[in-house]
């Protein structure tokens, strides 16, 4: 029996049985904490893995294009077109909360507002496969970027489900029995000291009513 190193008295069962009620209350907390952070966790990889493949796929699309247009254009034409671009594109980072999880977000601003600036090139001198590809690397940015949040995610969550689990498993399998452990041994040790004391008692009653019979036998003129 594990049992913690305290003082068997009435004020340590006290404090004692106060510290098992909090440490019952956070397991309850933090066990549905683990299960919400799961379910949300799971729904989260569903999603994931809808996207990524559709991610690829597009990917596959644009790199695609990106060959069709190096096959119909010269190196030379092909690296000036993409030389010197028009359009600037702007990362802003910020957070969103879940169950305690900071959870990092990404969005974009452009330079300018025109979404023909996406094009570095006149169109006379480039084929329309590497409009196509330029064209779908910009449908993508905010996808490859919601993606890249919810994978963020998904790791984060996964290590605080991991950290939230050995947190649960110690107070169920550790800290809770021994404050039960200690309880049991300190009511017992307890129970024991005021059976032995009402045992005291007792003797010292019966004495006390031994040593009057005797009195009153030796001195039976005594009021």
């Amino acid at each position: 029996m594990a049992v913690l190193n305290v003082n068997p008295t009435r004020m340590e069962l006290t404090r004692l049985k106060k510290q098992l009620n909090t440490a019952l209350r956070g397991h309850k907390l933090l066990k549905d904490k683990r299960d919400e952070l799961m379910r949300q966790f799971l729904d989260t990889v569903r999603e994931v893995k809808v996207m990524r493949e559709e991610t690829e796929k597009k990917i596959n699309l644009v790199h695609t294009h990106f060959l069709l247009a190096s096959s119909v254009m010269s190196k030379e034409t092909l690296d000036a077109a993409l030389m010197f671009p028009k359009q600037e594109v702007f990362l802003e980072t910020g957070k969103k909360n879940i169950m305690s999880v900071d959870i990092p977000t990404y969005d974009y601003k452009t330079r300018t507002g025109e979404q023909s600036d996406i094009y570095a090139y006149g169109f006379a001198s480039t084929s329309f496969e590497l409009d196509d590809a330029v064209g779908g690397l910009a449908e993508l940015l905010p996808q490859l970027l919601i993606l890249a949040e919810k994978e963020k995610a998904v790791k984060l969550m996964a290590d605080e489900i991991e950290k939230t689990r050995r947190r649960v498993n110690a107070l169920e399998h550790v800290l809770i029995p021994r404050y039960q452990d200690t309880i049991h041994f300190i009511a017992g040790k307890l129970e024991e000291n005021e059976r032995s004391s009402r045992a005291r008692l007792m003797k010292v009653k019966d004495m006390m009513i031994e040593e009057q019979i005797t009195y009153k036998r030796n001195h039976p003129d005594a009021v």
